[in-house]
């Protein structure tokens, strides 16, 4: 209605207020338009920040990669819209897109500790310390990612084996691999690298996780746990 005058978020029920709300049900009870008034943050005299944000969405048919299309002047051309706000829905837009570009990459299988050696090498291999990282795979054996643990080496850093088995559950992983890099190029396991793999296993096995594989990489080469029948 012409003059009506809006009330500012502040004045809203907690549980109407987009961040609260947020805090209090989850990201997914917030519409759309709640998402963009918290990159906002607030409107205009006329328009609190949802009001303006449900009239930005429906001039671009409530379409999400509508908007995610426009530019920064387009979006200042809204009142209560000025540079940094708009180049912050142009930020949000960006991440989101580049989310769904990765998510839909196929995950890389892998079939053999000569997979992980083409995964990880070059990752590590070329580095002159040593770095302990963690692969995890979905029931497929597909990569859902790869989380540097420790960085300094084995026995000179302290490997989290709680923190470890956190990031697995958090991603829903049902088996890991072992890496980590020789920067002096030998291919042998030390003690301490048999200590901390059959420690890990033991972890694993309360949480039904499978340990499948410990791999040491070089610049060049590999060594593998399983292949040499030491896991």
């Amino acid at each position: 209605m012409e003059g009506k005058s809006s009330f500012p978020i502040t004045t809203w029920a907690l549980d109407d207020r987009p961040r609260e709300k947020l805090l209090l049900k989850g990201k997914t009870a917030l519409s759309d338009a709640e998402l963009i008034a918290i990159l906002i943050g607030s409107g205009n005299r006329q328009e609190s920040a949802v009001e303006l944000s449900k009239r930005i969405l429906a001039d671009f048919h409530n379409n999400l990669n509508e908007l995610g299309k426009q530019s920064v002047e387009t979006l200042t051309s809204y009142k209560g819209i000025g540079e940094a706000k708009a180049i912050s829905i142009v930020a949000a837009m960006e991440l989101g897109r580049r989310r769904r570009s990765e998510a839909a990459l196929e995950r890389k299988v892998i079939t053999s500790s000569a997979s992980v050696f083409e995964l990880m090498q070059p990752i590590i291999g070329d580095l002159d310390h040593e770095e302990f990282w963690v692969v995890y795979l979905n029931n497929s054996n597909k990569v859902i990612q790869q989380t540097q643990l420790s960085k300094g080496g084995i026995t000179g850093t302290l490997v989290d084996v709680r923190l470890l088995f956190k990031m697995v559950l958090q991603v829903g992983a049902v088996a890991i691999i072992l890496v980590h890099n020789h920067p002096s190029g030998t291919l042998k396991a030390s003690q301490a690298d048999k200590q901390l793999t059959e420690k890990l296993k033991l972890a694993g096995q309360s949480l039904d996780i499978k340990v499948l594989d410990h791999v040491i990489v070089t610049q060049k080469a590999y060594f593998s746990f399983a292949d040499n029948g030491i896991l």
